[in-house]
């Protein structure tokens, strides 16, 4: 059995993979061109277009990461090869934090403080309590989910959006259009895990960021794809004059790295951080990469991805 494994880190993962899977030939992009095509298997993390190519008799693939729309967006992806995507791996506890983070910068007025002393100001700003800042978090997958749960779990009041129905302890759940729309109106943080679709593409968007109440602010964990980068831009407002939107913490982004020349980098009022909300733990992944490749060489049923839905 033949892995072709492809993600950063790699010696880990190689060493792991082999402690795990003694038997399987593993093999990387480094491998000489005739050792590393045709694998049984792909193990890959935004694997570039000339090796997957290469790969004519994959019989599955395991996305080392939860978001599968680079590699259902790669032109060389072998067609009608079943596609499995990590389940959360501890990355929800992860990228919770990071949340949490941007959710108290943002209720605690780090964000005003830091600004404060760079001009050397000394003014207390009025507390706002928790239970008086919901928070709305749009994607209720098993991370977004689980994310959900940890900020309620601070004491904010939270409201969670998907596409279809769903009933979560602790979360005001909403659904649909009209739910986006009456989320949008109530929250004060709003945090963006869903995954990177058609459907979704730049669902924040003008219209939508005008249905935030002024002086709400932005998380993005998810992917980058779902907001209008323009459109943010504008609801943030130019200088130190806080626009609609009181400020955005940013993790994903359309290219990354975020080029030299994005205006994102600069702007008073966005945290840019890279990518890095929800890193890979390495010893649980490896145990489901184990378990999807055991599955699929057994004939078990597995939960595949649908590239036409996109997750």
């Amino acid at each position: 059995m033949r892995i072709l494994l492809h993600i950063d880190a790699i010696e880990a993962w190689r060493d792991a993979l082999a402690e795990r899977l003694p038997d399987a030939e593993i093999v990387t992009a480094d491998d000489p061109a005739e050792r590393r095509r045709d694998a049984d298997y792909l193990a890959v993390w935004k694997p570039p277009e000339a090796l997957l190519a290469e790969q004519t008799r994959a019989r599955g693939i395991v996305n080392l990461g939860a978001g599968v729309d680079a590699l259902l967006n790669n032109p060389a992806r072998p067609e009608g090869v079943p596609i499995v995507k990590l389940r959360d791996a501890g990355m929800s506890e992860l990228i919770g934090d990071y949340v949490r983070y941007g959710v108290l910068h943002f209720q605690r007025d780090f964000d005003r403080y830091r600004r404060q002393q760079a001009r050397h100001e000394w003014h207390e700003h009025p507390l706002v309590d928790k239970r008086d800042w919901p928070v709305g978090v749009l994607g209720l997958g098993a991370i977004g989910a689980k994310v959900a749960a940890m900020v309620a779990a601070d004491g904010f009041p939270v409201h969670g959006w998907s596409r279809s129905p769903k009933s979560l302890d602790d979360i005001t759940c909403h659904h649909g259009d009209a739910g986006l729309a009456e989320l949008l109106g109530r929250v004060r943080t709003l945090v963006l895990l869903l995954p990177g679709t058609n459907a979704t593409r730049h669902i924040i968007d003008a219209e939508a960021l005008a249905k935030l109440p002024k002086g709400a602010s932005l998380i993005n964990p998810g992917r980058g794809s779902l907001i209008d980068e323009s459109a943010l831009l504008e609801a943030l407002g130019e200088g130190e004059q806080e626009g609609r939107l009181r400020g955005a913490l940013l993790d994903a982004f359309p290219d990354e790295p975020l080029p030299e020349s994005s205006p994102l980098w600069a702007h008073p009022r966005i945290w840019v951080t890279p990518h890095m909300a929800g890193p890979t733990p390495l010893s649980e992944a490896v145990e489901q990469l184990v378990e999807a490749i055991r599955a699929f060489e057994a004939g078990d049923e597995l939960e595949t991805v649908d590239p036409a839905a996109g997750y």
